[in-house]
């Protein structure tokens, strides 16, 4: 009996290491320029370089590549990593805005961007730590 192929993972629909690289530093040269990101870029260091090396470890793996975070920091713990920053809605909009317009301008595979931008809209929303008062 024959197993059938497997199918691509999203990081190698994306194109590998290079695309997840080109993809991190549009989403960082975006966070530093819009003015709608100002209060996320405000949460970073001044330099993004060491933000810019962790989302891709992070991306590679995530998106069913060799899991570099993992080998070189442990598990991920975002939502702990992310605990002393204020991330309401305002601030998940504006991470969504940078990388749905980096996503934009590289992903040309519809179906690949439809994946994509829903799987990391669950990330961004599970990462808020701020809700409005009920």
């Amino acid at each position: 009996m024959t197993q059938p192929p497997e199918q691509p993972t999203p990081y190698e629909l994306l194109g590998g290491a290079e695309a997840v690289q080109t993809l991190v530093d549009r989403f960082y040269n975006l966070m530093d320029t819009l003015p709608e990101a100002a209060t996320i870029r405000a949460m970073h260091a001044r330099s993004l370089k060491s933000s810019r090396e962790k989302l891709v470890l992070f991306l590679t793996g995530w998106l069913g590549g060799p899991p570099l975070y993992m080998e070189k920091h442990g598990h991920p713990r975002l939502r702990m990593r992310h605990a002393p920053f204020i991330i309401d809605e305002d601030a998940r909009q504006a991470w969504m805005l940078c990388m749905r317009q980096a996503l934009d301008e590289q992903v040309d595979n519809a179906e690949l961007r439809r994946f994509l931008d829903q799987a990391l809209d669950r990330v961004a929303a599970h990462m808020r730590n701020t809700f409005p008062s009920e």
